[in-house]
């Protein structure tokens, strides 16, 4: 990827599965100040809907790293799981040693251990309801949604390289 290409403005999250646990898929887009979108997600075959949210905040940031950002750039997602977790607990977990306020060993804590790692601190994240007719929320439903029950979906990479 190009580092020369338009700043990311916004990024949309989500996870899907069917049964929990169960087949789930997780879907992603990135919206970039010149207004290209690059759209991705991808599949498990037995997993929970938290591990997707979590799966899907990850690969975002991952792609986010190495690519300018808009001074206001936030991920934004339907999972208070993830929001709470990403901003409050994890810190708590870490002085416990990955244990919870009830001693209870953290759930997906290689996920958690990842974000933290790939964790951005010039990038916040910010709740939308879910199915309340936010574009991109609903579309990275779709993504996540077609993934898990692994039905193709057209997915949008229309990024401009300069």
């Amino acid at each position: 990827m190009s580092t020369n290409c338009s700043p990311a403005i916004t990024a949309a999250t989500d996870g899907a599965c069917s049964g929990n646990p169960g087949p789930g898929g997780w879907g992603a887009l990135i919206r970039y100040e010149d207004g290209s979108i690059d759209e991705f997600g991808g599949y498990s075959p037995k997993t929970t809907n938290n591990r997707m949210e979590l799966k899907a905040a990850l690969e975002v940031l991952k792609r986010l790293k190495n690519i300018p950002r808009h001074p206001k750039m936030k991920i934004r997602t339907d999972s208070k799981y993830l929001i709470d977790g990403i901003t409050t607990w994890i810190i708590g977990w870490k002085k416990k040693n990955w244990r919870t306020a009830s001693g209870k060993p953290v759930l997906n804590r290689d996920l958690w251990e990842a974000l933290d790692k790939e964790r951005l601190i010039d990038v916040d994240f910010e709740y939308v309801k879910g199915h309340s007719g936010d574009i991109d929320n609903d579309r990275v439903d779709k993504i996540a949604v077609s993934f898990s029950k692994e039905v193709e979906i057209q997915l949008t990479s229309k990024r401009k390289e300069e």
